[in-house]
């Protein structure tokens, strides 16, 4: 969930060169994915975590639940470090050849990069198998890779659709006319037929990973995903085509702002807090952002929902989670595991959920729970149960900024969709040996 106004938002972009040489001298010191050079421990001692300071939880947030699971199991100590969302990345891999840090905090991007590496640790025979039918489906690949798990999810998070309703109402449309992305479309060409705002779809497509978020979600609109059964991205085929075309479409129309293309989540967010926009994506926290009179002037004008569905009738949300793992090299790896199973559990998910959201299904049907944010509850829940994940590839960085670029060269009108994801595809697949 972003919760600070610039938030992580979330890989954006590469990560740099810094990273990329981390990595090589990191990958030299350690063994094929899931094979551990640490240890179990005997479950007690001191463990140093590794945590993102910004969005979600706080640090005060963190503290606190460290502080209840240490009273709980005091023969743990827990030592946190917080870094920025931009060197959480670059934190983990420099740190993983000394074992530094026994828990990280994990992106959903960077499950495949990590496990091939051998930075983290496999922990599928951990996990209860009452956990795969009790947490919500989404969140549960937050950590997977090659069907196995390599963290547990921490916190689900995905783009949601928000509407102005007061516009809305002025052209006659309902909550049902923009169930579907054919239906969006209908009702902004309405809007701006009748002047009720000149554009009336924002969106985040700037060249960067908000883009490839926008773009993933109308992709599982579509009915599509980005890798094939091998691997390899196939997003130049079928729904992959038609959801840029879909995109490419409400920009020629006039429907979506042409600013979008160099636009970022809090630009959006700011340009519906202003009246300027009817529609959009974005995460979590907008709705709070749009009903804070001190930023927003359309204060209890905006609904949110689930992501609209597309022609097959599907509409997951993109994944955007978080995840505890354990470092590979960690020697007190079942300590770090009881500490990881403390910190995801429902209570203490339930205890905090005013920061986060849950990945508990049975926290979505306790009122005690939704009452804190009944509207975000009730259209998260429904896309967290079905999310679509970006490419699950060890290269994400390099592969989502061929993706970014190519897409940018089609809604700028440089290539031609098909042109554009084909180039993506070649320039990905190349990458990815």
């Amino acid at each position: 969930m972003r919760i600070t106004s610039t938030g992580r938002r979330r890989a954006l972009g590469a990560l740099g060169l810094a990273a990329t040489a981390a990595l090589a001298l990191s990958a030299c010191s350690v063994t094929g994915a899931g094979t551990a050079s640490g240890g179990e421990g005997d479950g007690t001692g001191t463990i140093n975590a590794l945590f993102m300071k910004q969005a979600g939880y706080s640090e005060s947030d963190v503290n606190a639940m460290i502080k209840d699971f240490e009273a709980k199991n005091p023969k743990i100590t827990v030592k946190p470090t917080f870094v920025a969302y931009e060197a959480l990345h670059d934190k983990i891999v420099t740190s993983a050849p000394a074992g530094t840090y026994d828990v990280v905090h994990l992106d959903v991007i960077w499950p495949a990069e990590f496990a091939s590496k051998n930075i983290i640790t496999d922990v599928t025979k951990r996990f209860p198998s009452s956990w795969k039918s009790d947490m919500l489906g989404g969140a549960l690949t937050s950590a997977e890779y090659k069907g196995k798990f390599y963290g547990v999810p921490w916190g689900p998070s995905t783009k949601l659709f928000f509407y102005n309703k007061d516009m809305l109402a002025k052209v006659g449309a309902t909550p049902d006319d923009v169930k579907a992305w054919d239906g969006v479309l209908a009702v902004a060409k309405k809007l701006k037929d009748a002047g009720v705002v000149q554009y009336p779809i924002a969106w985040s497509w700037s060249q960067a990973e908000a883009l490839v978020c926008d773009y993933a979600e109308l992709l599982g609109a579509y009915g599509g995903q980005f890798t094939d059964s091998s691997g390899k991205l196939d997003i130049n085929e079928g729904a992959g085509v038609q959801a840029l075309e879909f995109m490419k479409k409400s920009l020629d129309e006039g429907l979506t702002d042409p600013a979008s293309t160099t636009f970022l989540e809090d630009d959006t967010d700011k340009s519906m807090a202003a009246g300027k926009t009817a529609m959009e994506l974005n995460w979590e926290s907008t709705f709070r952002d749009q009903n804070d009179p001190s930023i927003s002037k359309v204060v209890g004008q905006i609904a949110v929902t689930a992501p609209p569905a597309g022609p097959s009738g599907d509409n997951p949300g993109v994944n955007g989670s978080m995840a505890l793992a354990i470092g590979a090299k960690s020697k007190h790896q079942a300590a770090a595991w009881k500490f990881i199973e403390y910190m995801t559990s429902e209570a203490v998910q339930d205890k905090y959920v005013k920061s986060s959201m849950t990945n508990w299904k049975a926290s979505y049907t306790k009122p005690e729970i939704t009452k804190t944010n009944p509207e975000v509850f009730a259209a998260a829940g429904k896309a967290y149960d079905s999310m679509i994940l970006r490419p699950p590839v060890p290269n994400y960085n390099t592969v989502s900024q061929a993706i970014q670029v190519e897409l940018q060269n089609a809604l700028l009108g440089k290539k031609s969709p098909q042109q554009a994801l084909d180039d993506a595809v070649e320039a990905a697949n190349e990458n990815q040996g």
